[in-house]
């Protein structure tokens, strides 16, 4: 199923735990030289040597020039083989299919952004999910030989140790990941889209060395990916996260989880468009009625076009959606104490009016001592957060059994 990773026929353990080190300082630091990797991993040069030379061997590290040094001997620089091994990655938003394929080093080589899916939680867009993924693995020829697993990304509640997910695709006692990885025929992980675009980010996006991090996604619906010393926070479960969940308003709105009054009713994409259609229906002007023929077929893109298009009256509702959850997120900093909070998903694309009512809630409402330790910024990878995420997860995953 996929392609087998051998990291060594060696039968000591202890010598595939330090092959497996060596791979996972590589994936978190970049290239690197063989001095820098001893002492990082509190080894000899001599047997770090031994070890590259056998990855080497088995074309998973490649040599990458000499390093420019000040006087003496140019030390060479080693690095993971991009072409020995690809991680493909999809991520399910409402209306549509992202699927990428990533090389081993990190880099995205193919991938289709956009793809039209209308997500329902019945067989038969499971069935459409499975053959959007089977064509886009056909279409990478040779490479496919190279695949060594995939991970998908699901809202809600989902447990990637298990492989259930509970809020999506929950026909039958086997978990999804196994009826994916039978239909597939390659191994397939899931993980929670929010926490996926939160290693996205990390990775790949506006990180620059920080370990403590928030990442609030604001689309259809409102989640955070939490990442603690540089790690993933899961929970017990994999159910950490479910901000959008909070039991914040008195407002009797059902939200889609069966409760009353959670934050995501008044602060998420979900509550833009139904204030919009609200006050349109009340009468009042917007752009939105010359653009969207049909109103009942109004998306979160609409808004959001008419939004940046500096339409009154969408500016008006998602700076006070800003505001409402920029009250909350301070709650979040005074809970936490990130260095960094990113505010990503759909309703981001907004920037400034989304971001400054946040930015001005926090302020009032959290701590002055701790929100000092905080930097606010806005996604960099954008739509591509849940993408490059994915597939970093499923490298992540390359030594879990």
């Amino acid at each position: 199923m996929g392609k087998k990773f051998f990291i060594s026929n060696d039968k000591n353990p202890k010598n595939v735990q330090i092959k497996k080190d060596i791979i996972n300082h590589f994936i978190a630091n970049g290239n690197d030289t063989i001095a820098e990797l001893s002492k990082e991993l509190d080894l000899s040069v001599p047997t770090v040597t031994k070890f590259i030379g056998e990855l080497m061997d088995q074309g998973l590290i490649c040599e990458y020039g000499k390093m420019q040094t000040t006087g003496g001997r140019y030390p060479n620089v080693y690095g993971l083989n991009p072409t020995s091994v690809y991680f493909v990655g999809v991520d399910m938003t409402r209306h549509h299919l992202n699927i990428a394929l990533m090389d081993f080093k990190g880099d995205i080589v193919q991938s289709q952004m956009g793809i039209p899916f209308t997500y329902e939680n019945t067989s038969e867009a499971f069935d459409a999910l499975c053959n959007h993924i089977q064509n886009f693995i056909d279409q990478t020829g040779e490479l496919k030989e190279k695949i060594y697993s995939i991970n998908l990304n699901i809202s809600g509640r989902v447990n990637p140790e298990s492989g259930y997910s509970y809020s999506s695709f929950y026909f039958s006692e086997q978990p999804v990941t196994e009826i994916l990885s039978t239909k597939l025929n390659f191994k397939v992980g899931i993980d929670n889209d929010t926490r996926a675009m939160a290693y996205g980010e990390y990775m790949k996006g506006v990180v620059e060395g920080e370990k403590q991090v928030i990442f609030v996604n604001i689309s259809w619906g409102l989640g955070i990916g939490i990442i603690i010393d540089g790690k993933l926070y899961y929970g017990k479960s994999g159910f950490s996260g479910e901000f959008g969940h909070f039991p914040a308003f008195d407002n009797e709105i059902l939200c889609h989880c069966g409760k009353k009054g959670c934050l995501e009713t008044e602060t998420a994409g979900v509550a833009i468009h139904r204030m919009i259609l609200e006050r349109i229906n009340n009468g009042e002007s917007s752009i939105l009625t010359e653009k969207v023929k049909d109103l009942n077929h109004l998306t979160l893109t609409d808004i959001i076009n008419a939004t940046n298009m500096e339409d009154p009256l969408c500016i008006e509702i998602v700076e006070q959606v800003g505001y409402k959850l920029g009250k909350y997120i301070a709650g979040l900093i005074n809970i936490f104490n990130p260095e960094l909070v990113i505010i990503g998903g759909q309703v981001s694309e907004t920037e400034g009016f989304i971001m400054l009512p946040i930015r001005s809630a926090v302020r009032k409402y959290s701590l002055s001592l701790v929100n000092k330790d905080t930097r606010i910024v806005s996604s960099k990878l954008k739509q591509k957060a849940g993408i490059i995420g994915a597939c970093m997860i499923a490298r992540s995953r390359l030594f879990e059994q």
